[in-house]
């Protein structure tokens, strides 16, 4: 397709060429130039291209005459670009005094100043020199105040005056011209400073300029949003929170976790469980089971019931494994939580389930083995490898790590075959 344009192009010109030219040579005009008694007679069409030509020549000479004077010029340029560059890849290295210098010495060129600064200031900060930063973004202010001002909160929040980093964005946040970077560090100290209100204000225009990507944002909604209800004071504040939220922000499992187990401490046991019950129905989720089962109210038998009907479907969850162990635990059924509880270890050990194990053994009134488990329960804690059980103590003899296998199904609910 772009050949033939190229012909049909070349074509025009040549068809132009050619009545232009019968249109000049039917009179080509005259031009005549006296100077001092020197005359000049020509043609139109070649004066024109006279002309063309000395103005191309004189260009070409102070070229050459302005060239000797442009090589400091052009030795500098070529000098700071490549300080730039090393300056950048050695703060990537990690190298960041090596950078800082770099940095610096490239700032020295008008078109790199506000860049070069910049860097240079991230290099210190991430160095601890907080005061050279401030110093570096002082100047930077200079030639890009936004930027500078975004980095300038950043640095402040590293060094541990989140206030300042706040009071230092606030008015361009209440005016809705703050970049994107400066609502992500608004966020964050807001965050450190427990305002909450101000740290969740943030999140719409930061998810609106797109400059996160979708996992990123969605830690930081989450962390916003759990820090938002950790900080109510009551369940009626905790029951505006929840509903003034967008339904999009309640379906995260850990924001639904927070809520849960904040609803429980007041004493709101039944909305917790509805919205755990509802979170699981949309999304499996481990973090959720286990909370599940940790949470108290009157109705466990009901509970247990449900959560062993998932059973069927998650049968190598740990998650729900010691979810149903707490809950067997709680209801004394010993014989019950025992092999949950051990399976559960056996997938994937914990510190809660070794101590729910305990709990079991206690309630068995086997003492010495209750206290292995919670010596066991708070090695775990401490990061450290925890003492396995005599096999003739465990349900069958010995933990069974194999997970269960389940059944697959096609579309008509006919099973699978195994290759």
């Amino acid at each position: 397709m772009k050949l033939w344009r190229w012909i049909l192009a070349l074509v025009i010109v040549a068809a132009l060429a050619a009545f232009g030219w019968h249109w000049v040579a039917q009179d080509p005009g005259y031009v005549l130039l006296r100077l001092r008694g020197y005359t000049v007679q020509t043609s139109l069409l070649a004066a024109v291209v006279i002309l063309l030509l000395a103005w191309a020549l004189f260009g070409l000479l102070w070229r050459a005459a302005r060239w000797p004077f442009g090589a400091f010029s052009r030795r500098h340029r070529r000098m700071s670009q490549q300080r730039l560059a090393d300056g950048l890849v050695a703060m990537m290295e990690g190298r960041h005094g090596d950078a800082e210098r770099e940095l610096h010495r490239a700032s020295r060129l008008n078109t790199l100043r506000g860049p070069a600064l910049l860097a240079a200031a991230e290099a210190a900060s991430r160095r601890g020199e907080h005061g050279r930063a401030l110093e570096a973004l002082n100047q930077a202010a200079q030639v890009a105040p936004r930027a500078a001002r975004v980095l300038r909160a950043r640095v402040l929040r590293r060094d541990g005056k989140p206030g300042e980093a706040l009071a230092l964005l606030t008015p361009e946040a209440d005016s809705g011209n703050l970049s994107p970077g400066g609502w992500r560090e608004l966020a964050l100290a807001s965050l450190a400073v427990g305002d909450t209100r101000r740290a969740r204000s943030a999140l719409e225009p930061l998810q609106k300029s797109g400059v996160m990507s979708a996992r990123g944002y969605a830690a930081l909604e989450t962390r916003v949003l759990v820090a938002s209800i950790q900080a109510t004071g009551d369940g009626a504040v905790l029951n505006t929170l929840w509903s003034q939220l967008p339904k999009s922000q309640r379906r995260a499992p850990a924001v639904v976790d927070a809520y849960a187990r904040k609803a429980a401490s007041y004493g709101l046991v039944l909305p917790a469980m509805d919205e755990v019950e509802s979170a699981l129905r949309r999304e499996w989720s481990s973090q959720l089971v286990e909370t599940y089962g940790a949470l108290g109210g009157d109705d466990l038998d009901a509970r247990l019931r449900r959560a062993e009907g998932w059973l069927d479907a998650h049968p190598n969850d740990a998650s729900l494994l010691l979810a149903l162990g707490r809950m067997s635990v709680r209801l004394a059924l010993w014989a019950k939580a025992r092999p949950y509880l051990e399976r559960s270890l056996a997938l994937s050990p914990s510190a809660s389930a070794w101590e729910s194990l305990g709990d079991t053994y206690m309630g068995m009134d086997d003492a010495a083995l209750a206290q292995r488990c919670y010596r066991n329960a708070i090695a775990m804690v401490r990061g450290e490898k925890p003492e396995l059980l005599p096999e003739d103590s465990m349900v069958g003899g010995r933990l069974d790590t194999r997970p269960i296998a389940i059944e697959e199904r096609d579309v008509h609910g006919v099973p699978r075959l195994k290759g």
